[in-house]
């Protein structure tokens, strides 16, 4: 089983007794609708983080521990999938861990998200980095879709702030109205250069944060299914993440939606994006 940047972890970094990040691979690729190949990326992601420093702007996450599971069964039903999940970043919030999901399609946040918030029993906000809103009642007749998470898990009331999106149905639109999801899209992000965006009072104060990588610009993220031009700089989405958690706790994130192309550079960005999110959850 290959560890997440096992090249640099102590054995006693490695523990899962001590860790604060749980490390969960979910090669799901079952609603994928253009681009094929997410099933890999977790082994890519696992992989490429042996080539990573320990040092990661100016912090050292690995020292506090990072503790990778064996992949889970994606096997079944959507649903039983998320159920599957969902027991794991719960037994890992319940821990006192990070639980890091790395997929795999989109449509594994949704059981990541409940897993997490069930356990803590208290309101969960979800930040999204994405090209798409991920808002469709269903998509190709299946509610479980990459394109539907965010519907779904708005209708368990996880409160929605969005960054990066460029492509939008009349469909989400008006669902983000009738969930008053908060966002900032591509073209206004990138041709205005922002960095940073206030969450809107009363976003809880734990946050979830979702990575879909076809949220950066196909220049500097290609490897992904539905790749869309005009996204986010790698600075940039990290920054918007970076500081939308300051001031609250993060509880949980995925990295999701790689689909290795066979050129290591790719599958290096999403480690990279992986640890620096672990960073930023731990405060650096």
């Amino acid at each position: 089983m290959t560890v997440f940047l096992e090249s640099e972890l102590t054995e006693a970094e490695r523990a899962q007794e001590t860790a604060r990040f749980s490390v969960i691979p979910v090669p799901l690729e079952r609603t994928v609708s253009y681009g094929a190949g997410t099933a890999k990326g977790p082994q890519a992601i696992l992989e490429a983080s042996n080539e990573l420093e320990r040092l990661c702007n100016g912090t050292e996450p690995c020292a506090a521990g990072i503790h990778t599971e064996p992949s889970l069964d994606c096997d079944g039903p959507l649903p039983a999938v998320m159920d599957r999940l969902a027991e794991r970043t719960a037994a890992a919030a319940r821990a006192g861990r990070i639980p890091v999901t790395l997929g795999g399609e989109h449509s594994l946040t949704y059981g990541a998200v409940m897993g997490v918030a069930r356990a803590l029993g208290q309101p969960v906000g979800l930040v999204q980095i994405d090209a798409h809103a991920d808002l469709r009642v269903a998509y190709q007749n299946e509610p479980h879709s990459h394109a539907s998470v965010m519907h779904l898990l708005a209708g368990e009331g996880v409160a929605l702030a969005q960054f990066g999106v460029r492509a939008l149905s009349a469909e989400e639109a008006g669902s983000r109205v009738d969930n008053r999801v908060f966002f900032r899209d591509a073209e206004d992000l990138v041709t205005q250069a922002v960095h940073a965006v206030d969450l809107p009072a009363g976003f809880p104060d734990l946050v979830y944060v979702s990575f879909d990588v076809d949220g950066l610009d196909p220049s500097v993220m290609p490897a992904t299914g539905t790749p869309v031009p005009g996204g986010l700089g790698y600075y940039q989405a990290l920054h918007l993440v970076e500081h939308a958690l300051k001031g609250r706790r993060c509880v949980g994130f995925d990295v999701v939606e790689l689909a290795p192309d066979g050129n290591a550079a790719w599958d290096f960005t999403a480690a990279q994006v992986v640890y620096r999110l672990m960073a930023a959850a731990l405060g650096g």
